[in-house]
This record gives structure tokens, sequence and C-alpha cells, in this order.
């Protein structure tokens, strides 16, 4: 299995400065099964991104997405309109969330029609589907794939795709509980070889007033990935506040109490293997 990041920042994308380290789009990210199929989770900025690049660009020819929505605030859908395989008639697009298929369907159609975009969602060539992914594991492309709600404004779900007997967990919206790492998060990803968390937050800055915003700290994702016995903890969701140099910091700091962790950045791939 490999995963490749495209978006690492949450609320808003940030403008990229020259040598940036870990980028500026929202979140988005690419995996994909040592049987080739192709998983999409979430729609940030980083889609643009991510259709521009060269292990995705390449295939040219009939292609199935697996595109895993994981709520519909802008950050995690506003680089759907401007993605160039909605627009290939060769195209097939299928689309999961926690929810109905139906209310998938209406949401998207919703979020890219006149007078915010000038081509309708629905009228666009390409092929789509639309599916449910609930708490019990389902079958998706030769994959397992499994969700589990957060805590988030309006709802939020964290996914998990296994394959291969490896696994990775996406929990990128979510708030911790006032007594540390959320039990059955923890649960939802026991084992897991990568616990992809938000991190959008410092302790001191969630302390200081951000409680009941639904985003959690790298301090919570240390707790959450021990009790989850994750092989590895991967940060994510930056406020786009957070210059490179801050980010840096943290990152020491998370690696310290949880050395297998690191902080996601743009063009970072990692390799689940046997």
């Amino acid at each position: 299995m490999r995963i490749e990041f495209f978006g690492v920042r949450g609320t808003a994308p940030t403008a990229p400065r020259r040598g940036s380290v870990y980028g500026g789009h929202t979140p988005c990210a690419l995996v994909r099964t040592s049987a080739g199929t192709d998983f999409i989770v979430d729609a940030g900025t980083g889609l643009v991104s991510l259709a521009k690049s060269p292990a995705f660009s390449r295939r040219t020819s009939l292609r199935i997405l697996h595109i895993l929505l994981t709520h519909f605030h802008f950050d995690h859908v506003s680089g759907l309109p401007f993605f160039p395989e909605i627009f290939r008639a060769g195209a097939d697009l299928r689309f999961y969330s926690s929810g109905p298929a139906a209310a998938l369907r209406r949401r998207l159609e919703e979020f890219m029609t006149g007078p915010y975009f000038p081509v309708e969602f629905k009228a666009t060539p390409s092929r789509k589907s639309f599916g449910r992914v609930g708490r019990r594991p389902a079958s998706v492309g030769g994959a397992k794939v499994s969700s589990h709600p957060l805590h988030h404004p309006q709802g939020c779900a964290a996914f998990r795709i296994e394959e291969n007997g490896r696994s990775v967990v996406f929990a990128t919206d979510t708030e911790h509980g006032p007594g540390g790492a959320d039990e059955g998060l923890a649960a939802f990803a026991r084992g897991t070889d990568a616990l992809i968390y938000d991190a959008t937050f410092t302790p001191a800055e969630y302390a200081a007033g951000r409680k009941g915003w639904g985003h959690s700290t790298w301090a919570a994702g240390v707790e959450l990935a021990r009790a989850a016995g994750a092989a590895r903890l991967v940060l994510s969701h930056f406020n786009p506040d957070h210059s490179d140099a801050k980010l840096g910091r943290l990152e020491d700091a998370a690696r310290r109490r949880f050395p297998r962790s690191l902080f996601a950045r743009e063009g970072l791939i990692l390799r689940l293997e046997r």
C-alpha cells in the first residue's frame, strides 16, 4: 500500500513560500493498494496537485477512482470543481461518505452549481456513483473500508483502509475528549500501520479558547497512537497560521514523546509493506 499526501493544511489554503517544507494545500491524499486500486481521501485544494502528479497523470486509460469524503466543509471539497477527471468522459468516479448515498449526491450537486461555479456537477461527463461506508468493513476495490464517527461540528468520519495485511486510518478533523484519547477511535485504529490525525492546535492554543471547535493537538495524537497501538503516527491538518519553523518545532516535540511520529507534508510518500 502506498500513501501520498497532496494537501495537509486545514481551514484554508496558505500561499506557498519559497522552499515551503509542509505546503499550503488543504486535505487530499492518494492511497494506492498493492492491487492498483486508487483511493482519494478528501478533495481539498491538494486535489489539483494530485491530478498533475506523475504517479497519477501517467494513468491515462479508463480509470476507476474511489473518493472518500470525510465531510463537506469547504477545506475538504474545494478542489473538486477543478479536478480534471470530473470533466473526462472516460473517468469512473465512485464517491463515498459515512452517510446516505442520496445525501452525498445532493451535497455535491449543491456545492458545484450556479452561481458558485459555471459548470454544474451533474452536467459533467464523467461517470459517477455514490455509496455509503459504514462501521462494518465493506469490500471496495479489493480492499476493506470502514468508517467511524468523529467529534466535529456538523459531523465527520474517520476512514480505515485495509489491504494485504496492512492498514491506514485517516482521522483528519476531530476533537479529543477531556479524558485524553478517544477510546472509540483508539479501538477503530487498533493496530493500524499508519494513523493520520488532526494537529490543528498546539496544546496551549487549545486550552486558550479552542475547546469545542472540533480540532485536536499533536499531544492528543500521541496519546491516541499509544492507546491504539499504532505503528506510526502521521500528524496533519495544520493551522494555516503556523509557519514551517513552528511546525518543525512541534514535530520535534511529538517525536520526543512518540519516536515513530512525523508531520505530513505535500509530496510525502509512505509505503506500507509486509
